[in-house]
C-alpha cells in the first residue's frame, strides 16, 4: 500500500521497534506540543494562542514538563495572563457561592463531592491544553491505525512481528477493535493481539528476571542478554512511557 502523509508516523512508530507503538507516538506529540506552545515559533506570543491556553491551562505533568523544558519568558507570559483568567473566573465562583446546609445526605458524600468551588477546582485540575489536544490527536491514530490494518497486509505483518504494545495502549487498541473492525475480523484480531502480548509481556519478565541474576555473583561473567535497560522498558510495558527519557529541553 502506498504510503501517505498521515500513514508516515504510524509507519515510523512501529519500525522503530519500541516496546509500544503508541507510546513512541504519544513521545512525539507532546515534544511538538511543547515546542509549539513554548519553541523558538514564540506561539506564546500570539493573542489566540495564548487565549487557547489560558482556557484549558496545564495539568500538573505538562506544568513540570513545560518547566524543564527551559523557556522562562514563555512560561512566564502564559501564567501571567492564565493568572489573569482564574482570578477572574474564581472571583465570579465566590460571588455566586452560598455553603451548603449540614444534613446526613451531606455528610454521607465524599470530601468535595457537590461543592461548587470544589467542582469548580476539580475542573480546573482536569483541564490541560496539551493534554486535551493529544487526546484529539490520538485519536486519529488509532483510525489510522486500524485503517491500515485491515488494508495494508504488509503493516498486519509489522504488527504481527513487533513488540507488542503496553498495558495502557493494549486497553485503548482493545476498546478501538469493537468499533472499527467489523465483526468478522475481531476474532482473529484478537487471537494476534493476545499471543503478540503474552510472548511480548513474557519477554520482557524474562529480561527483568534474568537482571537480577546477573546480580548473583556466579553470574558476574555471564552475557547480559538482552537485560541491560530491562528495568525502563519493564516499567513501560506496566504503565507506558519512557522512564529513562531525560528531560526535553527548549532547542536553541
Amino acid at each position: 500500500m502506498k504510503e501517505q502523509l498521515y500513514t508516515i508516523p504510524l509507519n515510523d512508530a512501529v519500525n522503530a521497534r519500541d516496546e509500544c507503538p503508541f507510546c513512541f507516538i504519544e513521545r512525539n506529540i507532546e515534544q511538538d506540543l511543547l515546542d509549539f506552545v513554548l519553541g523558538s515559533g514564540s506561539s506564546y506570543m500570539e493573542a489566540d494562542i495564548r487565549d487557547m491556553t489560558d482556557r484549558a491551562g496545564f495539568c500538573q505533568t505538562h506544568f513540570q514538563k513545560m518547566f524543564d523544558y527551559g523557556n522562562t519568558l514563555g512560561n512566564a507570559w502564559i501564567l501571567k495572563t492564565h493568572y489573569m483568567r482564574v482570578i477572574d473566573e474564581m472571583k465570579k465562583e465566590f460571588a455566586g457561592f452560598k455553603p451548603g446546609k449540614t444534613s446526613l445526605k451531606n455528610k454521607l458524600k465524599k470530601s468535595g463531592e457537590g461543592n461548587a468551588l470544589s467542582m469548580w477546582v476539580r475542573k480546573k485540575e482536569k483541564s490541560c491544553y496539551i493534554c486535551d489536544h493529544y487526546a484529539e490527536t490520538y485519536e486519529r491514530y488509532l483510525d489510522t491505525f486500524f485503517y491500515l490494518y485491515k488494508n495494508d497486509e504488509e503493516f498486519r505483518k509489522k504488527v504481527r512481528e513487533s513488540k507488542g504494545f503496553c498495558l495502557p495502549h493494549f486497553g485503548d487498541v482493545c476498546e478501538a477493535a469493537d468499533s472499527k473492525l467489523p465483526d468478522k475480523e475481531k476474532e482473529a484480531f484478537y487471537a494476534m493481539l493476545f499471543e503478540l502480548m503474552e510472548n511480548n509481556m513474557s519477554r520482557v519478565a524474562g529480561d527483568v528476571a534474568w537482571m537480577v541474576e546477573k546480580f548473583d555473583y556466579r553470574n558476574k561473567d555471564a552475557d547480559w542478554k538482552d537485560s541491560k535497560d530491562a528495568i525502563q522498558r519493564g516499567m513501560q510495558k506496566l504503565k507506558g512511557g519512557y522512564p529513562a527519557d531525560p528531560d526535553y529541553k527548549m532547542q536553541k
